[in-house]
């Protein structure tokens, strides 16, 4: 884990807590919004790079770019070869550019953290081009909670 991962966790946590107690609806200064997506994305040749150390530092990195932003992380599922991933934005940014925060800022750390990544990745990206992205409203909410977290259980090493 990295210098001060844990410390950084624990703000993270507390600050997740609050964005939790906030209601389904954001309020902007003149707008009333729920803009939630599913997203999913690779890392690069699909490889099954995502597991212990990097699959945990991944999970902060990922909480400490949606605090910074103010978006909210509902569900999270990394599996061995994809992100999964249900997030709540502002409608003030685009979805392109969340997803291009969420995985330049990543793929920046992991390999400089994890060198030994060189090995199977050549080039300086971690994550493969592209990504899935479906808007998720109210009566899918709870399918596409329930098909996160089951990611684990459906039996992929």
């Amino acid at each position: 884990m990295a210098p001060g991962a844990r410390q950084c966790n624990c703000q993270a946590e507390a600050i997740l807590a609050y964005w939790k107690h906030m209601s389904k609806y954001w309020t902007g200064a003149s707008t009333k919004h729920r803009l939630k997506y599913h997203l999913v994305w690779v890392p690069k040749y699909r490889k099954r790079l995502l597991k212990g150390q990097i699959a945990i530092r991944l999970k902060e990195l990922f909480f400490q770019c949606a605090i910074v932003n103010q978006w909210y992380v509902e569900e999270l599922e990394i599996m061995p070869d994809h992100i999964h991933m249900l997030i709540q934005i502002k409608p003030d940014i685009a979805l392109s550019k969340v997803v291009q925060l969420f995985k330049g800022g990543s793929s920046k750390v992991i390999r400089k953290e994890f060198p030994k990544l060189e090995e199977f990745l050549w080039g300086d990206s971690f994550w493969a081009d592209g990504y899935f992205a479906e808007t998720v409203g109210i009566a899918q909410e709870e399918m596409i909670k329930r098909y996160i977290k089951e990611q684990n259980a459906s039996g992929m090493p």
